[in-house]
């Protein structure tokens, strides 16, 4: 049995048998032995995966001009009203293909 379970069930078997003494001091090192080295294992995790993704360069999918796609009835107030608020040039495509990107 690992070091953390050990530490775990001890302090669980502690405030099952305390009462309500102690329940701030449990919840305290229950955050600081479970909580916090998981969030930093997720945070690694994540990080590990967006370096993984990065070193590949996937690049665009073809284009294909599918007719009932980025219709455009009337021009978008804001820009050169072909682009949406949150167009990002490397992933959406405009009607007529996508944009030329100095990536």
């Amino acid at each position: 049995m690992s070091v953390v379970s050990m530490a775990t069930r001890q302090v669980l078997a502690a405030a099952s048998h305390g009462g309500q003494e102690g329940g701030a001091r449990t919840w305290k090192i229950l955050s600081f032995v479970l909580a916090i080295p998981g969030v930093t294992v997720c945070m690694a995790n994540c990080y590990l995966k967006i370096q993984e993704h990065a070193a590949h360069d996937h690049g665009n999918p073809d284009f294909v001009a599918y007719s009932h796609l980025r219709i455009r009835t009337k021009r978008w107030p804001w820009g050169d009203g072909n682009h949406s608020l949150f167009h990002n040039a490397h992933t959406n495509a405009l009607p007529d293909g996508y944009e030329e990107s100095s990536h």
